[in-house]
């Protein structure tokens, strides 16, 4: 593949402290890359520098002559009121300079609409920017970027405060166009990096993933391959970096006992053995100060333990936003849900942006009262609650008081701890405590919330998007300590593979009303999906995966389970979809055709069309599998 962009030997510093050095690695065409790493490791730097945005203290970078990069912040920034006008403008300021205005206009509506902007049930391309969910502003960010069409797109932590309908629908959408598939509608696709935590994503969307780490020799390890395969390789570094420290250890040892012999001795020691031994000293310190950086938080939450079934019993919830004076339109979130929480028991609450979520919390911990219902606690109950907007820290307050406001020591699980053997639980340094809490980055700001959580015995537990912003190391503790926790955890969060570790039952809204109580990710999905065919967002062939056995053929025993009408549904449905995959791929092409790409409003109903067929085809293959299990049961 040929080299797009290389880094040699990349350093850098901020506030004195050594974020990291001697990065050396290169980006190729067509690569999907992960990478992530423990906070403060300078990722975020990482792609600045990458992106032309910041420089390095020390190294180099060489980029293909030519190369266009594109690069999405984590906060999304816009100088225009909607998403046609900010890409228009990003087209007047670029390359694009030579093209007419109704030709910018033109590209501009093209890319909005393979994002899924004006589709059924979609924002339009001139809806106020100021009024999109975080998931629609991260679309036209995105295609803001895309509309200038890189070769490589660096993405800073895309799936943060996406909801996991965002989350999935990037995941398809990158898979397409980096395969240089019509979802990037670039042509011959394009290569990114992406900085993500989240490790379905990095599992599902990269061809090579990235550990920027201190801990390893260089700072980084790349393994080309998935999430998964790349666990696998980094357990065996990390086992051969720990042998060779030992054997080094042991040669050290002789060395100084060589050193150590008497002054007879000495006048025939060789002198470059003796330089040679001080070398071996000074790696092993190096060797030993960089492995002692593998730290992890010590989360551990406190319960009161106490023996009541019933926590909260939530019964005909009822709740409406909205309506009053000249604000929106009134909104019924909550129609009638019952729920009670018991000790042991972890809900996942799920549904898109907008759906309720965090009012169905504050119903339940008494900060909002429903329209009708009752919500009823056990008595003396205690409640910890965390909040995913962080209100609860006072940005110029000092880490130190933050953690500890009225002295300087903590009490922690009945032992009295001062505030900085506390923060160094939390792998916060000796000077960070006089720092300004708003001068701590996202994860750091998540790990004092939690830290702050923990000194509170606590019967529920609470928690909207703790994630966000946490590296792995510290998502994986704060699991193992949710899994242990002995009370009832409420838990809003678009990271799947805490859900799939931790969840007994899961909620899901939908934003009108609607709700549904299911055991696990796949039912909500399957239940989200009948409930509200999703609006296309990618015109790649949707990925339903034909079974790879075909099912035994139907006995009359078995046909017998199905009623008149569902065996004539079955002994055409394979058939059926079979023409409406066809369907979809001659709408695809239509889509793609050179003489729609001129006409943005014929392109868009295009789009639309094959977005329904798209949904057509996913709605029979859920049919085909509910009367196969029925057949085969």
């Amino acid at each position: 593949m040929p080299l797009l962009l290389s880094a040699q030997n990349l350093a850098k510093s901020f506030s004195g402290r050594r974020l990291f050095s001697g990065i050396t690695l290169g980006l190729y065409d067509g690569e999907r890359i992960g990478m992530f790493g423990p906070n403060g490791a300078g990722k975020s730097t990482f792609l600045k520098i990458l992106a032309g945005h910041e420089l390095p203290d020390e190294g180099s970078l060489e980029a293909r002559r030519g190369i266009r990069v594109g690069y999405l912040p984590q906060e999304d920034r816009f100088e225009k009121a909607t998403p046609e006008e900010e890409l228009v403008h990003a087209l007047r300021h670029d390359h694009a300079g030579h093209l007419e205005e109704h030709e910018k206009h033109t590209r501009a509506a093209i890319i909005l609409t393979k994002i899924g902007f004006g589709l059924d049930g979609a924002p339009p391309m001139d809806a106020p920017l100021r009024t999109l969910s975080g998931g629609w502003r991260k679309r036209a960010a995105l295609a803001r970027e895309l509309v200038l069409q890189p070769d490589l797109l660096l993405l800073d932590e895309p799936t943060n405060h996406l909801d996991l309908e965002g989350i999935e629908w990037l995941e398809r959408f990158l898979n397409s166009g980096a395969a240089g598939g019509s979802g990037g509608g670039l042509g011959a696709g394009f290569a990114f990096l992406v900085v993500t935590h989240d490790r379905y994503f990095l599992e599902n969307v990269t061809t090579r993933v990235i550990e920027i780490n201190p801990l390893f020799a260089g700072g980084f390890l790349s393994v080309a391959g998935n999430y998964d395969q790349f666990l696998e390789r980094r357990q065996v570094v990390l086992e051969a970096q720990a042998k060779e420290q030992q054997s080094l250890s042991e040669r050290v040892k002789e060395e100084i006992a060589w050193l150590r012999r008497g002054p007879k001795a000495q006048r025939t020691k060789n002198k470059s053995r003796i330089k040679d031994a001080h070398a071996l000293i000074s790696t092993l310190a190096e060797t030993r100060q960089r492995t002692a950086n593998d730290q992890s938080v010590d989360i551990e939450f406190s319960a009161t333990e106490r023996k009541t079934k019933k926590l909260i019993a939530a019964h005909n919830l009822v709740k409406s936003l909205g309506g009053g004076g000249d604000g929106p339109e009134k909104r019924l979130l909550i129609d009638k849900l019952s729920i009670t929480l018991s000790p042991g028991m972890k809900l996942g609450v799920l549904g898109p942006n907008g759906s309720g979520k965090s009012t169905l919390l504050k119903l339940l911990t008494g900060q909002l009262a429903p329209d009708s219902g009752t919500v009823k606690n056990a008595h003396d109950l205690r409640i910890v609650f965390f909040d995913q907007q962080r209100q609860q820290l006072e940005r110029r307050q000092l880490l130190k008081h933050a953690l500890s406001p009225d002295s300087d020591s903590v009490v922690y699980n009945g032992e009295l701890l001062h505030v900085s053997a506390y923060a160094k639980r939390f792998l916060f340094r000796y000077e960070q405590l006089d720092r300004p809490v708003g001068e701590l980055s996202g994860g750091e700001q998540a790990r004092v919330l939690i830290a702050r959580l923990m000194l509170t015995r606590a019967d529920v537990l609470v928690l909207d998007e703790p994630t966000n912003d946490l590296d792995i190391p510290s998502l994986e503790v704060l699991e193992a300590s949710l899994e242990e926790f002995p009370g009832a955890l409420v838990l809003v969060t678009h990271d799947r593979f805490m859900l799939d570790r931790l969840a007994t039952d899961i909620i899901g809204l939908n934003g009108r009303g609607n709700w549904g109580l299911f055991t696990d990710y796949l039912q909500y999905e399957n239940w989200r999906n009948r409930a509200e065919p999703a609006p296309a967002e990618s015109p790649a062939k949707p990925a339903i995966a034909t079974p790879e056995t075909p099912a035994p053929p139907a006995t009359k025993t078995g046909l017998k389970r199905l009623t008149l009408k569902e065996q004539k549904e079955w002994s055409t449905i394979e058939a059926d979809i079979h023409a409406a995959e066809a369907r979809v791929l001659a709408l695809q092409q239509q889509a793609e055709s050179p003489a729609l790409a001129a006409d943005h409003v014929r392109l868009t109903a295009a789009y639309a069309e094959l977005s329904r067929a798209q949904q057509h085809v996913h709605t029979l293959y859920e049919r085909w599998q509910q009367l196969d299990t029925k057949l085969h049961s």
